[in-house]
């Protein structure tokens, strides 16, 4: 079987990385075990103050006692690794991919091999995002900048029963901070190397009175050469580089009025400002290493490509849009505001109100209500290269406007009874409004002859989607004996979704093309509205969890769960004239389904269950958690590119299982100040059900190019991956410290995407994060020096193919991770 492979150069051999992790829960289990009494009794009051505290089953509970797979990462491993972003992430977290960039969804997240693509935004992400304990349906969050956060926790598989929809595969939660109960301030501020960036952020916190604390927290970040150009690559920016800037803004405030009562209230503000929406996406130059024209079919124009079809060099060939390039219709999206240049912006108001109240001794009635207001604006060189021959630009500009407006409601009662028996019932409702509006060229050469009215893009259309979700949910558990719990419950979910879609504008060429016969040309005719295109499903997800505790250290349990995620109205068709078929009176009834099938995307389902166990040993200085896990995933959402259709491909694959299992540890050593820790991860994630994959210039439904991918592996689940790290204060005296910080990660081979056997396969690879600091032992100040990719790792997150490719094109977008990171940073706390 012939793949095509990318290979990644590392001084480290790849397999004694891999036998290092297999091997360190052993290793570091026998130290512990045979560490001196008196040395691990002195760090047992130490490690009760580390207690890690998670909200995975929507209450407080220890990490080691909740029986669920997950992962945290504490505040001070976010600042110590300059983890600022969902991406940064993925060093810390087995078979977790997330990339960043793209139109659409603006964004993904996988984990075990289950994700949801991110070309469009109509799909909710099989990992859900939380937020302060808001589930946040749109991925254009994992382009933004977090800053101040207390915790981060991934919750692993299905977690449908206590975070509803879009949960299907896992979430990912980011707490931020809250106010504290004395005043303190503190603030930071670096820059970074490679990419000419600096960050300058700060907080400050404290009681306003007895009952009232506040947090203000703010952080900037300027970015020159985010993403690095190409060498004669046509750009408006003087220095070959793209730039991104972000703002995060916070106000928290707590309120304890009575003993009875509390409520924390989070204002959060985020401006994202990039000089590229494509980001880190280069240009594979597939089989024959030549790089494909741009290729208009109806027109039959050709624009040379300028990738330099090399996928390592950390270099991106998007050049910017000719400013003479088209017009663009008054009041639409870019009007006034696109000259050619390429841009991505993006505010975000967030607010989140959580109360609790005590009924009485043994019930707390709580509420969180979620606002979210996101607006994105962006416009990009979707052909991603091409130079006209007089050198400008020649590219396919396209601006693109989005956004979400969503509203939630979500209130439980919980119990805390004396006896065996308690339980959690609760409700949650959500409405959310997503506008989508384009321009673009797509078809013909609108740019080299425009529109009688000067019109340079081939159409604008207008796309939106409302939907409303309810759910209602209760569980309980059961003391069974002292050591014995019994847990579970069920959650009903109930979701419609109305989609419009209307093409105001078209092009004079593509009117001209809808032609007369039967009223079905090519394309749509101008003005065209599908009218309400409906969806509506409902669900049940049961859950059930056995936990043993055989000691207060050593807890074992087995679950089964299902999940959930909504299916819905595609919002990325384009004005083709099967289309039209939607409407009731045009073709007959087989042609309406059809169209209606193109553009409806079923419910994804999963269930299955897991095992694990969670211990601490030697005095609790030694922490391993580990689980097996099995789920199958049905009817997963899944789309697809045709580069050479210039179309999306909306599709539900058969059935999809992944099974392994996930172990992480963490060892306060006897050496005083020194922690290791690491995590480990086998998945075994691939189609065993009939997949048919339409792919290939010629890939109508039915045809020879459609693949059966039943038995492949699953995109983006490689079989081995983990991390290995250490953590060492040295103490010099009572006002200075020394910190060394480490981080090994090593990922296995997977696939890129899911559309053939032959798809993009990237390599495995090893990448090293470092860090080296000088401070007050107090955190009064430090000074550090922070390596973030240190051998420079380039990988694949994803893989497609690039719009407009010509006959036999095999060109493919590759989006990549950002290159090496090198900081100097100074703090202070007081």
């Amino acid at each position: 079987m012939n793949k095509e492979t990318r290979y990644n150069h590392s001084n480290l051999a790849k397999k004694q990385i891999l036998t290092a992790l297999m091997s360190s829960a052993v290793t570091i289990g026998a130290c512990g075990f045979a560490a001196p009494a008196m040395a691990q009794n002195a760090l047992a009051d130490e490690n009760e103050d580390a207690i890690i505290i998670v909200n995975a089953r929507k209450q407080d509970e220890t990490l080691q006692e909740t029986p669920v797979t997950v992962t945290s990462i504490s505040s001070d491993t976010l600042d110590d690794y300059q983890i600022n972003e969902v991406a940064d992430v993925v060093s810390r977290i087995p078979a977790l991919n997330v990339q960043v960039g793209g139109s659409g969804a603006g964004g993904q997240i996988s984990l075990r091999g289950i994700g949801t693509t991110n070309i469009s935004a109509a799909f909710d992400s099989a990992v859900a995002f939380d937020f302060d304990g808001v589930t946040i349906s749109t991925m254009r969050l994992v382009q933004a900048s977090f800053f101040d956060v207390a915790q981060i926790d991934v919750l692993k598989g299905p977690q449908s029963l206590f975070f509803g929809k879009s949960a299907s595969a896992g979430v990912f939660s980011v707490r931020s901070a809250d106010p504290t109960q004395d005043w303190e301030m503190g603030g930071k501020a670096s820059y970074e190397f490679e990419e000419e960036g600096y960050t300058v952020g700060g907080y400050i916190s404290g009681p306003i009175s007895d009952t009232l604390g506040i947090r203000v927290a703010a952080q900037y970040q300027n970015i020159d050469k985010y993403v690095e150009l190409e060498a004669g690559t046509p750009s408006v920016f003087a220095n070959s580089g793209k730039g991104l800037k972000n703002f995060v803004g916070r106000v928290t405030l707590q309120w304890d009025p009575a003993d009875n009562f509390s409520a924390n209230l989070k204002l959060n503000y985020n401006h994202n400002f990039g000089d590229s929406l494509l980001g880190h996406s280069d240009i594979s130059c597939g089989a024959n290493g030549v790089a494909d024209d741009v290729f208009l079919s109806l027109s039959g124009v050709r624009i040379a490509s300028n990738a330099a079809c090399n996928i390592q060099d950390g270099l991106y060939p998007h050049p910017d849009g000719h400013p003479a390039l088209g017009v663009i219709v008054p009041g639409t999206t870019g009007a006034g505001r696109y000259k050619g240049q390429s841009y991505n912006e993006t505010n975000t108001f967030f607010m989140r109100l959580a109360m609790d109240l005590d009924l009485n001794d043994s019930l707390t009635l709580s509420s969180v209500t979620g606002i979210v207001d996101l607006e994105n604006e962006h416009a990009d060189h979707f052909s991603y290269v091409g130079i006209l021959p007089n050198g400008d630009p020649g590219g396919l500009p396209a601006p693109f406007s989005d956004g979400l407006k969503q509203y939630s409601q979500e209130l439980r009662l919980t119990s805390d009874l004396d006896g065996p028996f308690n339980f959690m019932v609760g409700g949650y409702w959500e409405s959310r409004s997503q506008p989508l509006q384009t321009s673009q060229n797509a078809f013909v050469a609108a740019f080299l002859f425009p529109d009688s009215d000067g019109i340079g893009y081939d159409w604008v259309a207008n796309r939106a989607t409302k939907s409303e979700a309810l759910s209602f949910f209760g569980s309980a558990s059961l003391d069974i004996t002292d050591q014995l719990e019994l847990s579970g419950g069920v959650r009903w979910t109930d979701e419609q979704k109305v989609h419009r879609t209307s093409f105001p504008f078209l092009h004079d060429a593509l009117t001209f093309l809808n032609g007369v016969v039967g009223g079905i040309g090519l394309v749509v005719p101008e003005g065209f509205q599908t009218g309400p295109i409906k969806f509506s499903d409902s669900n049940v997800s049961p859950e059930v969890t056995l936990k043993y505790a055989a000691t207060p250290d050593l807890n074992f349990y087995a679950s089964y769960k299902t999940g959930f995620k909504s299916g819905g109205v595609d919002n990325s068709s384009l004005p083709t004239a099967a289309l039209q078929y939607i409407k009731p009176g045009f073709g007959t009834e087989a042609q309406r389904q059809a169209a209606l099938d193109s553009v409806i995307y079923n419910s994804e389902t999963a269930k299955g269950g897991e095992v694990g166990v969670k211990a601490l040993l030697a005095d609790r200085a030694l922490r391993i958690n580990a689980s097996l896990y099995y789920f199958v995933f049905d009817d997963l959402q899944v789309q697809n590119f045709d580069g050479a259709a210039v179309r999306f491909l909306t599709v539900n694959a058969g059935e999809v299982t992944t099974k392994g299992f996930d172990m992480d540890w963490g060892w306060q050593t006897p050496l005083e100040g020194l922690r290791l820790s690491g995590t480990l991860g086998y998945t075994d994630a691939k189609f065993t059900d009939t997949f048919i994959s339409s792919n290939g210039p010629d890939s109508l439904p039915g045809t020879a190019d459609d693949v059966n991918l039943d038995g492949r592996r699953a995109a983006r689940a490689p079989k081995w991956s983990g991390n290995i790290a250490f953590d060492w204060s040295i103490p010099v005296s009572d006002s200075l410290e020394f910190g060394l910080n480490g981080n090994a990660f090593y990922s296995g081979s997977y696939f890129a995407s899911n559309t053939k056997f032959t798809d993009y396969v990237q390599d495995d690879y090893v990448t090293l994060d470092g860090s080296i600091s000088v401070g007050h032992p107090d955190g009064k100040w430090k000074l550090s020096l922070i390596g973030v990719n240190l051998t420079n790792e380039i990988w694949a997150n994803t893989a497609g193919d690039r719009p407009f490719l010509p006959p036999g094109g095999d060109d493919r977008i590759i989006t990549q991770n950002r290159g090496r990171q090198l900081f100097v940073e100074a703090a202070f706390k007081f």
